[in-house]
């Protein structure tokens, strides 16, 4: 049985880190875009692993990682402020390199090359 009370302080804990990503001083997360794509906290509230996305690649996105990681702190300190817990859980940041997979695997099926008989039905005028 899913617990309905951890999703919500996860989906919490998302939103108050991507509200205070701006008051983050550290250049290599203050540069770019740098979006909080999931938050997922652990049954017993110890650890809340982060991933962090970034527009500019892979190396870019684990850049702002590890800025995130330098500045748990300050993060862990804004959630405290907003969002009631009894415990507050290990920041994990963690890279999500997702949206660039995204992009190349768009990219292999739009190079596929088109089937024989989808192209006849086309030229038929049966394109059902």
């Amino acid at each position: 049985m899913p617990n309905f009370n951890i999703k919500r302080l996860s989906e919490d804990i998302r939103r108050e880190i991507s509200a205070a990503l701006t008051g983050v001083k550290d250049p290599r997360v203050a540069d770019g875009f740098v979006t909080i794509t999931r938050c997922e906290l652990t049954n017993d509230l110890s650890y809340c692993k982060v991933w962090v996305a970034c527009m500019g690649g892979a190396e870019r996105t684990a850049t702002a990682a590890e800025g995130m990681k330098a500045a748990a702190g300050y993060f862990k300190k804004r959630i405290a402020g907003a969002v009631r817990m009894r415990k507050m859980p290990e920041l994990i940041f963690i890279p999500d390199n997702s949206l660039e997979y995204s992009e190349h695997i768009e990219d292999i099926i739009a190079h596929l090359p088109k089937r024989a008989d989808e192209n006849a039905d086309k030229e038929d005028g049966n394109g059902d």
